[in-house]
């Protein structure tokens, strides 16, 4: 067997508790979730070669995918292909698009990579990918600890630099004060943009003839939103949340367009641009042939496959098929957005697999592009489908 590009180094420390509390202390409070160990106190040595071309992959790929959408943007035949609400059709045209690379400016690619270091692309959540506060705070920590190098310590000037051309007076998630992630997310965000923002509960904001306003009666004009955009097209209030923002009365960050990212129908929309030999460069196309799955809105393979909503997150909808096209692993813990969203069918690829303290698992290995750059890692580790179950593990650089 060939040597693995990730090598777990360093043991737990005996005073978990400790550590614990220090990264609250840091900003990140929900490294023990009751009794459940979301943070696994390790690390994962990626060899820097491994690195070097996982980063060029993300730049490459981030090029890939803000060509795609500006194909995409304003002919709405394809909206529906790519499943995009109705409701948001009218928001998502009603705005120019951002300058390239800047469609979103806050996005988290999701690779895997195997032990002998092949990269595939799995997804990109370009509206609202978590995973910040482990990739910006934890994971620095961790590093400096166990002497590994990390790109992640650009992350907050990053997240400064994009909310410096934003100027967002808000911050919002659902459940906020809550929800320890998604609140703390937000909190960690509006501190390194070094704004003063307010953070707002979602759940508590309304919408007077178009005007967004907090429970407070505070006019929201530039808002950071931490709620899946799509949510529009079922939650109550999600038609006026989407008018204010076509009125004008309302500048949502991400933009609207980044949904286009989002939907996981754009990876389809790429793979069948690329086979089909339209839009792209050869050297996009190149990129492409290396580093993405195909992907398919129909179960088109003959080998194993990966079928998932369009709008699936934390691995809900995601359902694993073995080479007989039967049924053989799908997660039962996140929520299954399939019954309200298309779905997309990918050819399957293989997780590194890690020895941790708690068994063998499966790292994912996320890349998040702030500001139109590729700037962090993010380690989670799990079964072979990466859901709500996984945990966090940081990694460095060796």
């Amino acid at each position: 067997m060939s040597r693995s590009v990730f090598k777990v180094v360093a043991e737990p420390h005996p005073d978990r508790a400790s550590r614990v509390e220090e990264l609250k202390r840091l900003g990140f409070s929900w490294a023990d979730i009751g009794e459940e160990l979301y943070w696994l106190d390790q690390a994962v040595a990626m060899e820097r070669s491994a690195y070097e071309e996982l980063m060029n992959a993300s730049a490459s790929l981030w090029s890939v995918f803000d060509r795609a959408v500006r194909y995409l943007h304003g002919n709405r035949g394809f909206y529906p292909l790519i499943g995009i609400p109705p409701v948001l059709w009218d928001m998502i045209d009603g705005e120019p698009l951002p300058d390239e690379p800047l469609i979103s400016r806050y996005a988290r690619f999701d690779f895997a990579i195997d032990e002998e270091g092949s990269i595939k692309l799995l997804e990109l959540n370009a509206d609202t990918p978590t995973g910040y506060v482990e990739a910006s705070i934890a994971t620095p920590w961790v590093c400096a600890q166990t002497g590994l190098s990390t790109p992640n310590g650009e992350m907050a000037s990053l997240v400064a630099a994009a909310w410096g051309e934003e100027q967002p007076d808000t911050a919002a998630c659902v459940a906020y004060g809550e929800h320890l992630e998604d609140s703390g997310t937000i909190e960690a965000m509006v501190k390194h943009s070094g704004l003063d923002i307010h953070c707002r509960d979602c759940l508590e904001l309304y919408v007077d003839d178009g005007q967004l306003m907090d429970g407070e009666g505070r006019n929201i004009r530039r808002m950071f939103a931490l709620y899946p955009k799509e949510w529009m097209a079922v939650d109550d209030g999600g038609d006026a949340l989407a008018y204010a923002i076509e009125t004008g009365q309302l500048k949502l960050f991400n933009p609207p367009a980044s949904i286009l990212l989002q939907s996981k129908g754009l990876l389809a929309v790429v793979w069948g641009l690329y086979e089909l030999g339209q839009l792209f460069t050869e050297q996009e196309r190149e990129t492409i042939e290396r580093y993405m799955l195909p992907t398919y809105n129909r179960p088109v393979f003959e080998g194993d496959f990966v079928s998932k909503s369009m709008f699936g997150r934390e691995g809900g909808s995601v359902r694993l098929f073995g080479p007989a096209g039967e049924l053989e692993l799908e997660d039962r813990d996140g929520y299954d957005t399939s019954v309200m969203f298309p779905s997309v069918y990918q050819k399957r690829a293989q997780l590194a697999r890690i020895e941790t303290s708690e068994g063998e698992l499966h790292l994912l290995t996320g890349v998040f592009v702030i500001n139109g750059k590729p700037c962090g890692l993010l380690g989670r580790a799990g079964g072979p489908i990466t859901g709500n179950a996984s945990q966090f593990i940081a990694i460095g650089v060796k």
